[in-house]
């Protein structure tokens, strides 16, 4: 999917995954405890965004799992302060955020990967891909290996090798989970049908 001629293959992606009810309401903002807040604040923080005045409805639903959303905002926390450096992390999250169709996860990165300083030129060569002329070497990889790991499950040698010139270790190591926690996020917002924020247009968001 391309913004410029797919508008229509994003609307129908919004009507399957955001057009119906959450097929699991989220908690009322009032009903949230002391503790997931400053759990939410202190991952937000990590992210670069300052508190909350209202927590966000996907956030509001995994606390109806509190062992689940302990674990999902730790790992979440650790990404975002992990070894790979925030535009590269950014970029790879847009690329799986486009592939898997998932309009709260992109949205939301997009805002994110803006505060790392990624541009809307890059953002919408994200939704092309590897493919795509302008990337650097180590970038294309980056988002190169992102499609792999989606298709094939592994990193091929070539792309493992452009990305190994640049990463140390524990980034290499770094990234393939990574990816697949976003992988993991887009499978729960998408199925629970996670609705959009007021400020969250979705796939449409540039």
């Amino acid at each position: 999917m391309t913004h410029k001629g797919y508008g229509d293959r994003i609307a129908r992606r919004h009507a399957q995954v955001v057009g119906d009810a959450p097929r699991i309401a989220p908690q009322d903002d009032s009903e949230m405890s002391r503790e997931s807040r400053e759990i939410v604040d202190a991952v937000r923080a990590a992210a670069g965004s300052g508190p909350a005045a209202v927590v966000p409805a996907y956030t509001r639903t995994l606390t109806k799992h509190p062992r689940l959303f302990r674990a999902q905002l730790d790992i979440g926390t650790m990404f975002y302060t992990g070894d790979l450096p925030p535009r590269e992390r950014e970029l790879a999250v847009l690329r799986v955020g486009w592939l898997a169709g998932a309009p709260y996860e992109w949205g939301e990165h997009v805002k994110i990967a803006k505060r790392v300083g990624i541009t809307g030129e890059e953002i919408e060569r994200a939704t092309v891909g590897s493919a795509s002329p302008g990337w650097n070497s180590h970038e294309r990889a980056i988002v190169r290996a992102v499609e792999e790991l989606i298709t094939d499950f592994a990193i091929s040698d070539e792309t493992w090798a452009i990305l190994a010139q640049s990463w140390n270790e524990a980034q290499l190591l770094e990234f393939p989970a990574m990816v697949g926690q976003y992988v993991a996020l887009a499978y729960l917002q998408n199925s629970i049908r996670t609705g959009l924020d007021s400020d969250n247009p979705g796939l449409d968001r540039r």
